[in-house]
């Protein structure tokens, strides 16, 4: 296939809410340009890039999905991504890769949570930002007020590029309010009676939208009362490449109405590679740049790795600089390992061509890469740098998960692994405290699916559920305390006695073992075996089953017999002096407290911070963002664990909360008792 200079690669990403027609519109547009044969139907699950079988089942996208357009000598690459909440890590990751950012909402729907988060979570990114109002022939459908919606909640003032020509059942074109044409029944033409009044509205707004980011064209303006079509055309080019104005377009997908106008407005207006010229990224650990060209420094990023049943493990690639080619030798700084270029192809959906070399700006997939993952950088070998670091969702929802079948319990490991690199923000990880798996993700769908793809795709049946809480225990006393293993059966005996003093340390200081014996009570020989005693009883735990921290253990007189003492009878004698001793030191169970940020509109203020009374949380500040309060709190990791779904069902969605780990502290008596009487009880 033919190579295409930076200047004539547009490369968009479409997110945002989950329903907003994000797929349909891709696909009218493959169609339009002859790319596919018929344009596929989410509900009939025919869509080229809903082709995993789960989408295919929930008629709904799952993960990022790309297709190509060539239109003369123009290459557009789109990037597909799942609005629904708990699949948003691949917007994020996409956000890199591409100069546009294109947030499709649905015309009569206002504003949805989707749509919020998707432009929370993408502020900040790098690439120019433009809003497509779709589904313009619903009933209610209302192009201006989503624009004022947009502006009144997330603060974006969008200059209107397309604006609509009819509304709901009569929307039947669009006008390009920088050529001053209307474009209907697929040919451009001048602009209709009915539409000329929000043109003349539109047109001004643009005028100023562009004077203001140009002191040049400011003073044109300033003296002529207006722009000419060619400086707004250039103008625009200029300050949408610099992320200085937000454009909307508007069409309706399903009818495909105002979609190949939409085409020509990517073409024509939204910014190149070429027109980006440099990269952040970081160079010996340090920001620095780089000037993008096809005969420069690889530098190449990965923002999506899938696993397909065909072809094996496919790493969707954005090349910003260089050219990569089969065979190349690479290096992945993430992972301080080599890894080989194979095969690569452009893809539509699964479906793919060949291509010969990937060069920068370009879009594609390479196969059969052995290190290279998600959010991975690819350079030359040799090379110092890597990109940018990508901020990801802290976890929200947590659960374990172990293999049904002891047969499977080695292939969950490799299965997991797999499939969580498809998703960069889940992960799994062995809590060496409890013993368990667990999967740490930002939704219950999320956690869900990957046990499904576990039975589907690896023939692994696994259980998941809320995960043991790692508490600890501790004391709050001293005590004194003697313990004498003697025993006798026949031949050599056990004997060994040692005498302790038992004390707490401060939160967080760990465990002290002294050694105060003179005189020789208990040989030096046998003191390696009483400290090991009591880290195997620590770390089994005492009172619950849970690690013991914070104390100190002072071995400060003995005794011992010449032929009956040995490393295991002092051991035995270290564990039990330390259980009852423990026991009589006033024991208690910590638990560990994670600081919380919990992100919500105002108006839920009040319920939120009841319900964090009720969970035992502590309210430690508030700030005000916007239209948002960020309450600040301390939250208990076993009330945590099942907050997530319960702040959605508050917020209606709209809350989020990112957690990092803070100290551990006393549990309240009342839950210790149970904790602790439940460990004893016989059944357990």
């Amino acid at each position: 296939m033919r190579n295409y200079a930076m200047k004539n690669i547009r490369n968009i990403a479409l997110v945002g809410s989950s329903n907003a027609g994000k797929t349909t519109v891709i696909e009218q547009i493959l169609f339009n340009n002859k790319m596919t044969t018929r344009v596929g139907k989410i509900n009939d699950g025919n869509t080229a890039l809903d082709f995993d079988a789960d989408e295919i089942e929930r008629k709904m996208s799952l993960m990022t999905s790309i297709a190509y357009v060539d239109i003369k000598d123009i290459r557009i690459n789109l990037a597909d991504s799942p609005g629904y909440g708990d699949f948003i890590g691949d917007q994020i990751a996409v956000a890199q890769a591409v100069e546009t950012v294109m947030i499709v909402t649905n015309a009569a729907a206002g504003f949805e949570v989707g749509l919020e988060r998707a432009i929370d979570l993408l502020d900040g990114t790098s690439a120019t930002k433009a809003i497509l109002v779709n589904k313009m022939d619903l009933e209610n459908a209302d192009y201006f007020k989503v624009l004022d919606t947009l502006r009144e909640n997330a603060g974006i003032s969008a200059a209107p590029i397309l604006i609509p020509i009819g509304k709901e059942n009569t929307f039947k074109g669009v006008v390009d309010v920088v050529k001053g044409k209307a474009f209907v029944d697929g040919k451009y033409t001048d602009i209709p009676a009915e539409a000329k009044d929000d043109y003349e509205k539109a047109v001004a707004s643009l005028m100023e939208s562009v004077a203001e980011t140009d002191e040049d064209l400011l003073n044109s303006y300033l003296e002529n009362g207006e722009l000419s079509p060619e400086d707004i055309q250039k103008g625009l080019q200029k300050a949408l490449s610099e992320g200085q104005i937000v454009p909307a377009f508007c069409c309706s997908a399903t009818t495909n109405v105002g979609v190949d106008a939409l085409v020509d407005a990517m073409i024509e207006y939204l910014p190149s590679p070429e027109s980006k010229g440099t990269m952040k990224v970081l160079k010996d650990d340090k920001a620095d740049n780089i000037v993008c060209k096809p005969d420069g420094e690889v530098y190449a990023y990965v923002f999506k790795s899938l696993v397909d049943p065909n072809m094996g493990e496919i790493a969707y690639v954005r090349v910003f600089s260089g050219t990569i080619k089969s065979g190349l030798d690479i290096f992945i700084p993430e992972r301080d390992s080599k890894d080989k270029v194979s095969s690569m192809y452009y893809f539509i959906g699964k479906n793919r061509n060949d291509a010969s070399e990937l060069r920068a700006g370009e879009i594609g997939g390479l196969v059969k890469l052995k290190v290279a993952k998600g959010l991975n950088t690819i350079v030359s070998q040799g090379s110092k740098i890597s990109h940018l670091p990508v901020k990801l969702p802290t976890p929200v929802f947590w659960q374990s998960i172990r293999a049904v079948n002891q047969n499977d319990e080695d292939k969950i490991g490799q299965a997991l692994a797999k499939l969580l690199s498809e998703d960069p923000t889940i992960n799994s990880s062995m809590n060496t405290e409890t013993h368990e798996n667990v999967i740490a993700g930002i939704g219950e769908q999320q956690v869900a699916l990957v046990q499904k793809r576990l039975r589907s795709r690896y023939k692994v049946e696994a259980d998941i559920k809320s995960p043991r809480i790692p508490y600890k225990e501790t004391i709050t006393g001293k005590s004194d305390h003697k313990y004498r293993h003697k025993k006798q059966s026949g031949g050599k005996g056990q004997y060994g006695e040692v005498y302790f003093r038992i004390s707490p340390m401060e939160r967080g200081e760990g465990f002290k073992f002294i050694n105060s014996i003179v005189g020789g009570t208990i040989p030096s020989n046998f003191i390696p075996a009483i400290e090991k005693g009591l880290n195997e009883t620590m770390e089994k735990g005492i009172i619950a089953g849970y690690n013991v921290v914070d104390i100190c253990v002072d071995v400060y007189f003995g005794s011992y017999h010449d032929v009956d003492s040995s490393e295991m009878a002092f051991k035995i004698a270290s564990s039990m002096c330390l259980k009852e001793g423990f026991n009589m030191a006033k024991p208690i169970l910590l638990e560990p407290i994670y600081l919380v940020d919990i992100i919500i509109p105002n108006e839920y203020l009040g319920d939120v911070m009841g319900d964090i009374s009720t969970r035992r949380g502590k309210i430690q500040g508030m700030e005000q963002i916007g239209k948002k309060q960020i309450l600040k709190a301390t939250m208990p990791l076993a009330e945590l664990f099942g907050y997530y779904p319960n702040l959605k069902s508050l917020t209606q969605g709209r809350g989020l909360f990112e957690q990092k780990f803070s100290h551990y502290e006393k549990l309240p008596e009342e839950i210790a008792k149970g904790i602790i009487e439940s460990y004893h009880s016989p059944e357990e």
